[in-house]
């Protein structure tokens, strides 16, 4: 059981217990140090420097609201908060540790809100608002569900005044683009160069990347790569190239400036397709509504051929929660996860459950996975085009084309696919991840959408492992990537805004050479190879090409023809996509919300879930279609990133970590005798010393159930069991002491 973060009043510590690591006599001799060596002793990144820092903090442990902890130095820097303890680090190195930053490291947009400790009592800190008094106890809460505790009580006003003031400054308030970190460390260090962890990642820079993305899916015979937005010429929210049916007119593009044009975004193998649209300006006079008439008349009959007869419109806006909605839920939903102390944890042990539902996040997954279920129906069963439609197309269509793609595409559950889908559909998708993750803290627009579009692809891999090549472990790791400003992926809000604040000045107001910005699919600038493994799936094997062809041989020619929607010798519908009179698709794009309200004549019969309950009724193929559980019990939290900082939430020694620790260790033992065998086939094997690989594997340690982030040991071991309640029973000498009761059992 779990328990809420508290929002009120702190707890007032029981009385001034705390436990100094320091006496005063070293206290007085590292106050005398000059300031110089204190800077030099921190270690920095490229572009990074120091701002302000306070000596003798004191770092509290969360355990009971006591005032335990380890004194040291809390140094502020434009990359950073961190915290150097007095005590020389443990010489031991964790098998999964993050080369950029440490266990007590906050990237300033890792920082989520402040409270201050003003005489017992707990208050936000907010930028803008003046301090009268500085508080004793400075609360960091990150967006990685981090709590840091530093007691100042014990430093020296000053250096008080100077740490807070710069901390509340560079977290809290409103900053400029080219403030931020991105840009120093992308001048600092030398020209990035592609690697080979990420080298076979599609960026869609490029047209040959969109070719191959076509070749792939076989989309080349009826869709385009498009280049007249080339140097954004027509959009700067579009990507210089992009995919589009193949007989529509390159000039469409500069009436609404890419609005309104259906974008390709996956051809599935039956021939329908997944397209994406940004809905017209709304709230038009006359002139303008009779204007997009006209353009969306003249797209129409550009695509009023084969095999493009038969679309539907999903709009989305119309069928899932706004992006409010979703910001108002997942404020609610972070909170229970935002643990202060044990105390806490245990007190509020009893509404857990109640505040989960009513922070209504997980029916917003629910709502997600059940939306793009409904898309692949009418792209597999009814072999339709279907066209997502948003007001920026930008948001929800990143979603759902996203999640319809990892349904369908075993390509996509490979660790190379998923990061090209992310690059296709959501770095040249336009996804606004400036402003929805809040990277410049002008809080306008903020809504966690990537992180609802993880926490979607995680509900997937904990229900069908075996289809993904990438673990749980690399979509936490991806999630907490969101907020380090090194790397580009999730820090613009447009490729055109990434290229154009790119451009370095040069002399005399001369352009000088773009900036190389680090991307995050290149694993080894955080992670050492030993820690990449943790990313992989070791139960992940790939579809055999043998396989493949022997499928591509069983299947008939004239099976895929008959698979696309060609309708020359149907009859016309009366009232359709393709006709005089204005159909569904007209009328939903001029932004009239009335898909409810089309005559089923007008819509493709849609069998409710009997496709989902049929699919369930049949083996999985790990390697085709796979369907989520939809039902209240399937749609569980995200534990390994929401719970991995809570020790009382661990299990040592259980959980799903137990059986892929034996697993890895087999795996690893496999790949030892393979190996030998490839060497010397015909001499007899000795034994011989561990590998590097099976000693890590073989550590008896007992993890805990959230490894690799988790600690690993537990500071409570209070009972499962809601304060509240077990308080209220009887005092626990008068149960021990109670003499068993007898209970006849003869006539049983």
């Amino acid at each position: 059981m779990l328990g809420l973060g508290t929002g009120g009043a702190a707890k007032s510590p029981k009385q001034p217990s705390f436990v100094s690591y320091l006496t005063p006599e070293e206290i007085d001799v590292k106050e005398k140090e000059p300031s110089a060596e204190k800077v030099d002793n921190v270690p920095l990144l490229p572009g990074e420097f120091v701002l302000c820092e306070a000596n003798t903090v004191l770092k509290c442990t969360q355990d009971e609201g006591s005032q335990r902890g380890v004194y040291g130095r809390l140094i502020c820097t434009n990359f950073r908060i961190t915290f150097l303890g007095d005590e020389p680090p443990d010489d031991t190195i964790p098998e999964f540790k993050n080369k950029i930053f440490g266990e007590n490291d906050i990237t300033l947009q890792c920082v989520d809100q402040l409270y201050g400790v003003y005489d017992d009592k707990k208050k936000a800190i907010l930028s803008g608002q003046g301090l009268k008094k500085y508080p004793e106890r400075l609360i960091v809460y990150c967006k990685d569900f981090r709590v840091f505790h530093f007691c100042l009580s014990y430093t020296k006003q000053e250096e008080v005044k100077r740490i807070v003031s710069g901390i509340i400054h560079h977290t809290q308030s409103p900053k400029l683009l080219k403030r931020l970190f991105l840009f120093s460390y992308a001048a600092a260090v030398p020209r990035y160069k592609v690697t080979s962890f990420m080298e076979k990642t599609l960026m869609f820079e490029t047209v040959k990347d969109w070719m191959a993305e076509l070749e792939r899916t076989k989309g080349n015979l009826h869709y385009k790569v498009l280049t007249a937005n080339e140097g954004y010429k027509v959009s700067e929210r579009l990507p210089q190239y992009f995919v589009v049916p193949m007989s529509l007119p390159e000039d469409t593009l500069t009436d609404f400036q890419g609005r309104g044009v259906p974008i390709w975004c996956w051809s599935c193998p039956n021939g329908s397709a997944l397209l994406k649209m940004a809905s017209l300006p709304k709230d038009v006079d006359d002139v303008a509504l009779q204007h997009q008439r006209t353009f969306l008349d003249r797209v129409e009959k550009t695509l009023h051929r084969p095999p493009y007869e038969e679309v539907r419109i999903e709009d989305l806006t119309a069928s899932l929660p706004s992006l409010s909605e979703v910001q108002v839920a997942y404020c609610r939903f972070k909170q229970l996860f935002l643990i202060e102390n044990s105390t806490d944890f245990w007190d509020t042990d009893l509404k857990w459950f109640s505040s989960l539902d009513t922070s209504n996040w997980m029916e917003i997954i629910r709502q997600c996975l059940r939306k793009a279920v409904e898309v692949i129906e009418y792209l597999e069963t009814h072999k339709i085009n279907v066209v997502l439609k948003e007001d920026t197309a930008s948001d929800f269509c990143c979603i759902i084309s996203s999640l319809v793609q990892i349904m369908m595409d075993p390509y996509c559950r490979t660790k190379i696919g998923f990061q090209s889908l992310v690059q296709k559909e959501w770095v040249m998708g336009g996804h606004c991840f400036l402003d929805r993750c809040n990277h410049l803290r002008k809080n306008e627009n903020e809504a966690p959408v990537f992180l609802l579009f993880l926490d979607c692809v995680w509900q997937l891999v904990q229900q069908y492992p075996l289809a993904f090549e990438f673990t749980e472990t690399y979509l936490t790791v991806l999630s907490d990537s969101i907020n380090i400003p090194i790397f580009s992926t999730f820090f613009f809000n447009s490729p055109w805004q990434k290229d154009t604040h790119s451009v370095v000045e040069g002399r005399q107001g001369k352009q000088g050479e773009s900036l190389r910005f680090y991307t995050v699919w290149d694993w080894s600038v955080q992670f050492e190879p030993k820690a990449i493994s943790f990313l992989n799936n070791p139960l992940y094997v790939e579809k055999a090409k043998l396989e493949k062809i022997s499928r591509k041989a069983a299947r008939t020619k004239h099976q895929r023809q008959l698979s696309l929607p060609l309708t020359q010798s149907k009859t016309p519908n009366k009232r359709g996509f393709f006709k005089d009179e204005t159909g569904p698709f007209i009328k939903t794009l001029l932004g009239k919300r009335i898909s409810k309200l089309i005559s089923a004549l007008d819509d493709v019969p849609n069998n409710g879930w009997a496709f989902y309950e049929s699919w369930h009724r049949k083996p999985v193929d790990f390697h085709g279609l796979i369907l989520p559980h939809l039902e209240g019990p399937d749609i569980r939290i995200w534990a390994q990133r929401l719970l991995r900082w809570i020790p009382e939430a661990q299990v040592l020694g259980g959980g799903n970590v137990a059986t892929m620790q034996k697993i890895l260790e087999v795996t690893d033992e496999l790949k030892c005798l393979k190996k030998k065998l490839e060497n010397n086939p015909t001499l007899p094997q000795y034994p011989s010393k561990e590998n590097e690989t099976d000693a890590r594997r073989k550590k008896s340690v007992r993890r805990s159930s959230l490894y690799p982030f988790a600690m690993l040991h537990v500071s409570s071991f209070r009972p499962a069991i809601s304060t509240t309640s077990w308080r209220s029973w009887e005092p626990e000498d008068d149960i021990v002491n109670r003499e068993d009761e007898f209970i006849d059992l003869g006539n049983i």
